[in-house]
Order: C-alpha cells, then structure tokens, then sequence
C-alpha cells in the first residue's frame, strides 16, 4: 500500500553515509528546509560538510532537541556504540524510521527504550540514486500522522511499500533488498553469452549493459505489465520466442529465481536481531 504525507517538522539524520545522504538530498529537493534538520555522523565526507553548510543544516550539533522524527542510517554493527547517545533523542512523541539491515523493531525499541512509534524499512542501493524500492513496516503505536511523516521521508529515495507485518520484510529483503545484485549478474551472464556468441569482450559488455539499463527505464515508465512488455518484443517464431523457450523453461529461469529468493530469504532470517 502507498500512501501520501508530509515531511516532519524537525528531523534527526543520525550517518550520512551514501544511503543517509540520498535521503537529505532527496528531503532538501522535496523543500524540507535545511533549518529543520540536523545530522549526526562524526566522520561526514567533505561534500555532505558542503551541502549542509550550504542549507544550513546542524551538523554534529552539541545539545539537539527531541526531534518529531529521527532517522538510522548508520551501519548496522554501529547501533550498539550508538545507542546511549541517540535514546536521549527517540522520545514518546518521536517516530523513529530506521534504514538499518536485520535490526528489528524489537531491537531498536531496546536500544531506545523511550520509543514507542518505530518504522522498519529496507530500502535497496538505487536508493543511492533516489530509485529506491522500499519496504516498510510500523510498531502497533505509530500513528497515522508518523506513518504519513515516515513515508514521506522514505519517498524521498524512491518507491514505498508498507507491509501488514514486520515477518514480511525478510521477503522484501530476497526481492528488492538483493534484487539490484540479481539484474547485476544478469548484465554480466548477457555479457558472457555475447563473448560466447562471437562478440568482442568490449563490445558484449557495453550492448549488455545498455540493454539491461534501457529495458529497466523502459519497464519503470510504461504503465504496461512485464508480461505484456516481454510479449509486445516477442515475434512468433522469432529470434526473441527462440531464447525465451529455454528462459521460460520447466527448468528455466523462474524456478531458479523462486530458489534464489527463497535463499535470500532464510538468511535475512538468520541475519536478524
């Protein structure tokens, strides 16, 4: 389910980072006010000093103010040293949207004892490019205004999904978490199979790359379905309908895809904590 919202009043970006620097980027293009923001992230790179010097943004701020929304986009081995500083900052009245791989709801609220609206979400590296997929999902006590301010702030990098249930997230995690390395592996096995076919390596590797790009812009701006794409390039008989009858195979390509996921899936589970 998608939904619209507005961003917070005041926010905390606790690591700017490649993923918590496509987030300002994406607030401070979306008119949140830099006066808003504060971010905490003891070793910012030279360009986010930049940008928040430029908005006026509150970097590293001594004493900051309990925010309506604090955002975790630090790794997630850090949480642990983090925590003691950052509970002051997660009151009551604070929706806490995390972008933290296998820390759970459950975790965070232990971390941040004074929490109680908390948002889990696992965006996925075009996030990097604000061409994100993400997946969210609330603590029972956020409200709908907190889910509305979370969703804004997740939008920023792309798309949104809230699920009904945290369990979901490791699915999300083998779909769109991993997916990105998926459509990777498949540039470079096209790739391969164009050396194989007789191409020179160079020119395999930049028709393979183009194509894969091209395809996916092409599937995120039209309004068709896959199947109807995948159909609207297939002529009976032809050179496309001759590779898809081994790609669309009783062993082909979507029972590995559900292994594959299936994979991802129980070691998200086991990653967890």
């Amino acid at each position: 389910m998608s939904e619209g919202g507005t961003l917070p009043a005041s926010l905390i970006l606790v690591g700017a980072g490649k993923m918590g620097g496509a987030m300002l980027e994406g607030w401070l293009a979306d008119g949140l006010p830099g006066a808003c923001v504060a971010v905490i992230d003891p070793n910012p790179a030279p360009a986010m000093a930049a940008l928040c010097a430029a908005h006026g943004i509150a970097l590293n701020p001594a004493a900051p103010a309990e925010p309506e929304a604090l955002v975790l986009a630090i790794k997630p081995q850090g949480l642990e040293a983090a925590a003691g500083a950052l509970a002051p900052l997660a009151g009551p009245d604070t929706v806490v949207v995390s972008v933290l791989a296998g820390k759970t709801i459950a975790n965070l609220k232990d971390r941040l004892p004074r929490a109680r609206a908390v948002v889990r979400a696992m965006p996925n590296l075009p996030a990097s490019i604000r061409r994100g997929a993400t997946g969210a999902a609330a603590s029972p006590e956020t409200s709908a205004d907190q889910r509305r301010k979370a969703h804004a702030l997740l939008s920023g990098i792309g798309l949104v999904e809230w699920l009904d249930s945290e369990d979901l997230i490791d699915a999300v995690t083998a779909v769109s978490g991993s997916g990105p390395a998926y459509v990777f592996l498949m540039a470079e096995a096209l790739a391969a199979a164009g050396v194989a076919a007789g191409l020179p390596a160079e020119v395999a590797a930049r028709l393979a790359r183009q194509t894969v790009a091209g395809a996916g812009e092409l599937l995120g701006q039209s309004p068709e379905e896959p199947g109807t794409l995948r159909q609207n390039v297939t002529s009976p008989g032809g050179t496309t309908a001759a590779a898809l009858s081994v790609l669309m195979a009783e062993d082909g390509l979507a029972p590995l895809m559900r292994e594959a996921v299936a994979a991802a899936k129980r070691r998200a589970g086991e990653l967890a904590g």
